[in-house]
């Protein structure tokens, strides 16, 4: 067994009872000073331990030994990696020695870091606004942005959720082309609800409406067969697994009710993507397929966007797909909705880097588009990219087009078919940025705005590739 160490869980708990490291060690029938190095991470848990926590506290091992370590050390490595700490780095070993002995500071030092990029974001993308507009003098952080630091502090994958998504069809698996129909059915007899669409005029601006009163849920025709029944899933989650949402809701600790409410449409979608391409084998096609996500999305009856989704959460421990990050943005290069599960960094504000070719998709519409990036940290990642097409409302709402990217560390490339054309080590890379407002790149010919930090003083006497680089 990996030395497991679970000293601040363990400290939790026995303080969350009230109990001292003498009553604690009684109750384990182990000694007061084992107790005490336990909780100071001096000495791994044993599995006889463990059992007798679950034994005598009721606490699931899987939660209290539930192994964070290598999210976290990513997340160090990359906050470490900003350029206010250049010249005072640690090293790797003393950033796994700090994740042992300190666990709580590590986290206390993430969230000061998180803190100051939010600001700093934020104070950037507030920068503009006149005195007295909305959002001027606020530095809250979005619902968004909580969303997401949930779903990372989670790296992505919600075992509660799989676990019901798992046992969704009770063991009777259901052909993709009668699907439809049997959500209908199980919404129908379990819950009391009835499915119609609705044309797009009698549903002006919503894809989906649930009416409580009517126990009815109206579907827009605007929506097509696999955003569907997506939706379908979507509501079934709503409305059978509320206490499970629930106790996930709680133990994220948001308190904005907007940041709750999306984080429960964010778990719902998570658990209509675990329905429909369950865990065990999506990832076995993912593998054989070599994450071809367009014949994934046809052999699971799901869309090219809903499949790069799932393949960000397959991040069950001893069954591990390749970690991705997930970003998607629209014609102006905003970024409307992310997901990460890799050590790559992505900004809350100001869209994604103009150099990474997700952005030159729109001029390739449904065409796959490679790409070796570098960030100013060295660290390196294979990205490619596709537009996928949204709803249409009306003719002049045409062409609702958004580009998604995946990326994974370069390391996983020869997992990936789409990097099969490249020749491995030998593939040219661009040099990228978080964004412009953070990046700390000089001399690029794409550049946007000044850098918030490390930024050049102006010198009149020269003209570089843009307006910021003088």
């Amino acid at each position: 067994m990996q030395k497991t160490f679970i000293g601040p869980h363990l400290r939790r708990l026995r303080q969350e009872r009230g109990e001292t490291q003498a009553q604690m060690a009684r109750a384990l029938g182990v000694s007061t000073s084992y107790v005490n190095l336990l909780e100071n991470n001096e000495r791994s848990v044993s599995v006889q331990v463990l059992l007798r926590l679950f034994d005598a506290y009721g606490v699931d091992w899987r939660d209290i030994a539930e192994e964070e370590g290598s999210s976290h050390l990513a997340d160090l490595r990359a906050a470490m990696q900003d350029p206010i700490f250049s010249g005072v780095r640690p090293d790797l070993t003393q950033m796994r020695a700090a994740l042992v002995h300190a666990p709580d500071l590590v986290q206390s030092f993430l969230a000061l870091h998180r803190a100051y990029q939010g600001a700093t974001d934020q104070l950037l993308h507030l920068s503009g606004r006149a005195e007295g507009e909305p959002g001027a003098i606020t530095l809250a952080t979005s619902p968004e942005a909580a969303v997401h630091d949930v779903f990372r502090r989670s790296r992505n994958h919600f075992r509660e959720l799989e676990e019901a998504a798992d046992s969704f069809w009770a063991g009777q698996p259901i052909a993709p082309d009668e699907v439809y129909m049997a959500l209908k059915s199980r919404l129908r007899d379990r819950s009391g609800v009835t499915v119609r669409l609705v044309d797009v005029e009698d549903l002006p601006g919503t894809l989906r409406q649930y009416d409580p009163a009517q126990r009815e849920i109206l579907l827009s025709t605007a929506l097509d067969h696999t955003n569907r029944v997506f939706q379908l899933v979507h509501m079934a989650c709503l409305l059978e697994q509320r206490d499970r949402l629930d106790a996930l809701i709680a133990r994220a600790g948001l308190n904005d009710p907007q940041g709750v409410a999306r984080l429960r449409v964010e778990l719902a979608n998570y658990f209509a993507a675990a329905v429909l391409m369950p865990y065990d084998a999506f990832l076995a096609a993912a593998r054989a397929t070599k994450y071809d996500l367009d014949l994934l999305a046809t052999r699971f009856g799901v869309s090219y966007e809903q499949a790069c989704h799932r393949a960000t959460t397959l991040q069950r421990e001893g069954a591990q797909g390749v970690p991705f990050f997930f970003l998607r943005i629209d014609k102006g290069g905003n970024v409307t909705k992310r997901f990460n599960a890799t050590g790559f960094h992505l900004a809350e504000y100001g869209g994604a880097c103009p150099r990474l070719e997700v952005h030159t998709c729109f001029r390739m519409p449904g065409r796959i588009v490679p790409q070796f990036v570098e960030m100013p940290d060295r660290s390196q990642f294979f990205v490619f990219s596709r537009t996928v097409d949204r709803p249409t409302w009306a003719r002049h709402a045409q062409d609702n087009r958004l580009a998604v990217a995946m990326g994974c560390a370069i390391d996983h490339a020869p997992e990936i078919g789409y990097a099969e054309a490249f020749s491995m080590g030998k593939a040219p890379l661009t040099p990228i940025g978080i964004n412009c407002r953070i990046c700390p790149r000089a001399n690029c010919d794409q550049r946007a705005h000044h850098a918030a930090i490390l930024t050049r003083p102006v010198d009149e006497r020269r003209r570089g590739a843009t307006r910021y680089d003088v």
